[in-house]
């Protein structure tokens, strides 16, 4: 398959593109600028979408994951109008530029969150719960329904709700990790509240079985099946790194810290279950906290 992607160089992408390519399929990088060559390359600007619709003539399937990094600075007015735009202009844009030509791909795989579901506490949640009610959950929803716009031009088109990236590349685990081996790690706020994670190997399983399975359709939640407590990933990761967890890092300095953002992506409880993959017949490799971390920091 001919498979275009967005955000390839993000810590997803990175990751996603040459799994995909060594799955035999060709890769091509929806990108902005002038970076990389015409062959591998399409061509776009996130406000007025695709230089080149066209060459969308030969994509089979798009994953769509480009977006701001909800985690690169507090969230200000500005830094809160960039996350939105990136993501629903960016969406919307792309979907129109599917639209004017007339041999679209078959599927869009459309990267959205578990911030969706917003804090619900110890409540288990599935692709049919509703969403919350705080900034990211409006942003996630409102970026799901620029994305299944693409139905109206028959393609299919999945949401992928994406839990907590486990990687030490980037995403929240880097930010763990020197902390952490400091010994300087320890759990964040009450602890009680959970968090939905998903590994980088098997996020890049995730999204290639949506694109290769066309019974899949709607919100997938890409997320363990086995989801944990704040203090539990913390004992778990302090056991795996052979470190201390004893400096805890209370909810009300985290929110001096770093304001709302801490409020949605530290404190808030989001328990998601897995159903749509589970249902389809999708297997993890590492289902489990320990086993994912282990794997993903190459430790035993």
């Amino acid at each position: 398959m001919n498979i275009a992607v967005s955000g390839a160089t993000g810590l997803v992408g990175s990751a996603l593109c040459p799994f995909l390519t060594q799955q035999g399929h060709n890769v091509l990088a929806i990108r902005r600028g002038d970076g990389g060559s015409y062959e591998d390359s399409i061509r776009w600007d996130p406000e007025s979408g695709l230089t080149n619709p066209a060459r969308l003539e030969a994509v089979d399937a798009i994953v769509h994951l480009a977006g701001e990094n909800i985690a690169a600075g507090r969230w200000n007015a500005a830094m809160k109008r960039r996350i939105r735009s990136s993501r629903i202009n960016g969406t919307r844009s792309l979907v129109e530029s599917m639209a004017v030509v007339e041999n679209r791909p078959h599927v869009l795989v459309c990267a959205s969150a578990i911030g969706f579901y917003g804090d619900r506490g110890a409540m288990e949640m599935d692709e049919s719960s509703a969403a919350g009610s705080d900034f990211l959950a409006d942003v996630c929803e409102q970026w799901e329904a620029e994305a299944n716009a693409a139905t109206e031009l028959g393609v299919r088109v999945v949401n992928v709700r994406i839990g907590v990236v486990l990687s030490p590349k980037g995403g929240a685990l880097a930010k763990m990790l020197p902390p952490f081996k400091l010994g300087a790690g320890g759990i964040v706020g009450p602890g009680t509240q959970y968090w939905s994670w998903i590994g980088l190997n098997d996020l890049s399983r995730i999204l290639a079985f949506c694109i290769a399975n066309e019974a899949v359709s709607g919100p997938v939640n890409a997320v363990s099946p086995q989801s944990s407590t704040n203090r539990e990933f913390t004992k778990t990761l302090g056991r795996v790194l052979h470190c201390p967890t004893i400096i805890p890092l209370p909810g009300f300095i985290a929110k001096l810290m770093l304001g709302e953002m801490a409020t949605t992506l530290l404190l808030a409880s989001t328990r998601v279950l897995p159903e749509q993959l589970l249902a389809h017949g999708f297997e993890f490799e590492q289902p489990g906290l320990a086993d994912c971390l282990q794997h993903e920091l190459h430790c035993s």
